[in-house]
């Protein structure tokens, strides 16, 4: 739903009607942080959707109590995306980056605290991404209000709850547009996973850039804990999709490409 920020941010960004983008920012942190709280339930009742789903108990439980301990994490998405957005559209990429490089920093130090060092296992995992996610958010926050932005941020303003309806309505019409290519995308994932892990790889370095890359690879996890042997089949599949993505969002992707796509040929 934040890629209707995109769009007017853009608009205004070259029409230089350049408070407006702050504006805009804020209206899209109203309306995501409405759809997070409505989102709630999902996260408080995430294990018995799972077990419905034909999940085991044991992964079921865990993964509720994962769900709850990323809420923070759910709420930072409300408030970190339109920030990324409102800078993009002004070309002010480098901030980002240096931010991105402390959340980084910030994450390696409390993964190494939480997991390895005071051995909190899943649930610390859990924790570190919030510290990761929200010094990004607060990072990103501090720039564009603390002078980074003067032409586009003005201060917090009550114009940004006038006009929230259109804005809900094209920040639904941006959710449908990513839910319609999501079946097409799980239809493609449910067919090409019975006969073709090749092709599935290749498949991967090319969504891995669209806007549901967060979306596809949750949709193979759930689909694997249906299989005997859950516990086992779950954790081999995030470890393998964690280096696919690593690998093929790197440049190495670019020199094996040719090979991956004649591999995949071949075993049709």
């Amino acid at each position: 739903m934040a890629s209707a920020l995109e769009t007017l941010c853009g608009q205004a960004f070259g029409a230089k009607k350049y408070y407006m983008l702050g504006i805009y920012m804020q209206r899209s942190w109203i309306v995501l942080f409405i759809c997070c709280i409505l989102l709630l339930p999902l996260y408080f009742f995430a294990s018995p959707v799972l077990k419905l789903l034909g999940q085991p108990d044991e992964l079921a439980e865990l993964s509720g109590t994962v769900s709850i301990w990323m809420l923070p994490v759910h709420f930072a998405f409300a408030f970190q995306f339109p920030l990324q957005r409102f800078l993009q559209c002004q070309l002010k990429t480098a901030p980002i980056a240096w931010v991105s490089l402390v959340a980084l920093l910030v994450h390696v130090f409390v993964s190494w605290l939480f997991v390895f060092k005071l051995e909190f296992g899943v649930v610390g995992a859990a924790a570190t991404i919030n510290f990761s996610w929200w010094v990004l958010t607060l990072g990103l926050f501090g720039y564009s209000v603390l002078g980074g932005c003067p032409h586009t941020w003005s201060g917090f303003s009550v114009e940004a709850f006038s006009g929230l309806w259109d804005f809900v309505k094209l920040s639904a019409a941006a959710g449908v547009m990513l839910w319609y290519s999501l079946s097409l995308l799980t239809f493609v994932l449910v067919n090409v996973c019975v006969s073709h892990l090749v092709f599935l790889s290749c498949g991967i370095s090319e969504l891995c850039f669209c806007s549901l890359e967060n979306w596809y690879y949750k949709i193979l996890i759930v689909m694997t804990g249906n299989l005997e042997n859950a516990e086992i089949a779950v954790d081999a599949l995030s470890i393998w999709l964690v280096i696919a993505l690593f690998f093929f969002s790197s440049s190495f992707y670019k020199i094996f490409k040719p090979l991956i796509l004649w591999k995949a040929d071949t075993s049709m």
